[in-house]
């Protein structure tokens, strides 16, 4: 065997957990992108009491199929003046941006591709902080004026608020005292409490900030199609504006993991340290039971033969995993047991996950869109100065705890209400601001209509 060979033999059976991680994440994140849009579309159908996709298999399960099948058949044009080579490059720098950030996040106490890696959920936000280049060069290299703006307008946005999203984290990194996923994690639990609970403004930070870092309305001036046509994407279609529509939801992915990680407690079940609220351990088969359960009552009313069958099958693949669920148990006592730390820590931290992605559709369906001079006055007057007194108040709280023996509780109590009254004078400053622009433009306009009468 050639010295090449052997090195590469070598690397890959001391890395091989690692590279199936990192391949698992390339294979799978695209097709749960997909998945992800079919649920939003049918949490919205469910919210204007209509059905949804329904057409394209059971109940519409093959919709993100088709519609992949049709983006990769669509014919794929590029504008005759426009950067050829930076037109190709930039989606897929923004979907690369996304994909290779989800290496240092850990989907549970086994799925990680950069095992404990020393600066942990700082790479993470690092690595995501280079999207916005992707859309910057998306939108120059397009030779459009309307897809230059959108590139400018939807940069700005997200260096804007990506500055406010760390801002909240490092609230969360100074209760953990550390960057490591797996110790943050830990710490939680030797704490006896999600930092949601101890940070809860600098979490409302976080969650808004998301928001508007992913362009999910009610922050989605980047494709204000209205104003802008298309913004940033404009002269993009088929494949290419398919890797855009995948890099903004696995970003999704990304900050619904790191705000879970970091304020939710990972992969730790809620309240871990409670051992009369151990029956927690069963959630997991008792859930998947139940839904096979249903899907079995309801495949008796279904219309078609198919989706009766497939009924039957999602049934069964339910009561299978709630058969795993209930064998790695600690109350099993059998070989699956050792499994348990994986799987019910994948679950709960997929389970969380789900629940902050869906607030992102909640809000979607709920709240009008910002106009933008709105929006940047958000971040800027209101979330960023809050965001820098919320890492001070957090900062006075921790050293009282720990110099003057105060209860971390009630420290953390006092600061956050100080936390809170500080916002509520950000709100009412913002508000005076506003008004007396508002006012200052109405009396400009009226100056300019006048000397345009005269």
């Amino acid at each position: 065997m050639s010295p090449t060979l052997h090195s590469i033999v070598a690397f890959v059976q001391a890395w091989w957990v690692e590279l199936l991680c990192a391949l698992l994440i390339v294979l799978v994140v695209p097709l749960i992108a997909g998945y992800i849009v079919l649920v939003e579309r049918k949490v919205m159908a469910d919210m204007q009491a209509r059905l949804g996709p329904m057409r394209v298999g059971p109940h519409g399960l093959l919709q993100p199929i088709a519609d992949a099948l049709k983006l990769l058949i669509k014919e794929d044009l590029i504008p005759d003046n426009a950067d050829q080579f930076i037109f190709w490059l930039a989606p897929v720098l923004s979907m690369t941006a996304a994909l290779t950030s989800m290496g240092a996040v850990a989907f549970g106490p086994w799925f990680q591709v950069a095992r404990d890696i020393n600066i942990g959920l700082l790479f993470v936000v690092g690595v995501s902080a280079l999207g916005p280049l992707g859309i910057v060069l998306g939108g120059w290299a397009s030779n459009n004026h309307y897809s230059i703006i959108g590139a400018l307008r939807s940069t700005a946005q997200l260096i804007s608020y990506e500055t406010t999203a760390g801002f909240a984290l490092v609230s969360g990194f100074l209760l953990a005292g550390t960057l490591k996923v797996r110790t943050i994690v830990e710490n939680q639990r030797n704490d006896h409490a999600w930092y949601i609970f101890l940070a809860p403004v600098g979490f409302f930070i976080y969650l808004i900030a998301s928001i508007a870092e992913t362009n999910r309305a009610p922050f989605d001036l980047p494709e204000a199609e209205s104003e802008l046509v298309a913004g940033y994407m404009t002269e993009y279609s088929g494949f290419r504006w398919s890797l855009y529509f995948l890099a903004e939801y696995a970003n999704m992915i990304v900050v619904a993991s790191v705000g879970t990680t970091l304020f939710l407690g990972g992969w730790l079940r809620p309240f871990p340290n409670v051992h009369w609220l151990g029956w927690l351990d069963a959630a997991p088969a008792l859930l998947f039971a139940a839904v096979g359960a249903y899907c079995v009552f309801r495949a008796g009313k279904q219309p078609a033969r198919v989706q009766s069958l497939f009924m039957w099958a999602l049934a069964f693949a339910c009561f299978v995993v709630a058969a795993i669920f209930a064998l790695a148990s600690p109350f099993s006592h059998l070989p699956l047991e050792k499994m348990h730390d994986g799987l019910y820590g994948a679950f709960w931290f997929l389970l969380k996950d789900s629940a902050y992605i869906y607030i992102f559709m909640w809000l979607r369906f709920t709240l009008p869109r910002f106009r933008f001079d709105q929006l940047m006055r958000l971040g800027w007057h209101i979330l960023v100065p809050l965001a820098l007194i919320n890492v001070v108040d957090v900062s006075i709280a921790l050293a009282l705890s720990s110099e003057f023996g105060v209860n971390r509780w009630l420290a953390m109590v006092v600061t956050t209400a100080a936390t809170l009254g500080a916002a509520m004078l950000l709100v009412r400053w913002n508000d005076k601001y506003s008004a007396a622009a508002s006012a200052a433009l109405l009396t400009d306009s009226s100056v300019a209509e006048n000397s345009h009468a005269g």
